[in-house]
């Protein structure tokens, strides 16, 4: 039977890591991910990538700072929507085989960042540019 990879969780950029978090969090009614929930003594933290799950443990969002992002003016032309999804999968073996089939299927490469041992993952684009990323996760 073949495997496929899954939706780990949906990426969101963004120039407050925390901010956008604590919205999503309240909204949605998740929780943070053990370890990364704000600092107990209420001083400002430099989160760079933040995970927000739902009452079982599964990954729903993460949040990622970066330095700037403009506003997306979609469904207006201009900016275009700012998001992109990861995809888990169990091994190494198959990561490297998803990237081959989805290479196969139109996708590009644009990092490999497979030597890191901690999370071995490849971030490639769709056949429209929408970057997406294949890494070895628990979903």
């Amino acid at each position: 039977m073949a495997t496929y990879p899954q939706r780990m969780h949906t990426a969101l950029d963004t120039t407050d890591a925390r901010g956008l978090a604590e919205f999503y969090r309240e909204l949605l009614g998740l929780r943070y991910r053990d370890g990364d929930e704000p600092p107990a003594d209420g001083t400002t933290d430099d989160a760079d990538w933040l995970v927000l799950v739902d009452d079982a443990g599964h990954r729903q969002l993460a949040i990622a700072q970066v330095d700037e992002l403009p506003a997306a003016t979609w469904p207006e032309p201009g900016v275009p929507k700012q998001m992109h999804l990861d995809y888990a999968v169990q091994s190494v073996d198959e990561l490297h085989h998803h990237r081959q089939r989805a290479e196969a299927l139109g996708a590009t490469l644009l990092l490999d960042r497979t030597s890191e041992d901690s999370e071995p993952l490849y971030v490639l684009a769709d056949p429209a540019g929408h970057p997406f990323c294949l890494l070895v996760g628990v979903v």
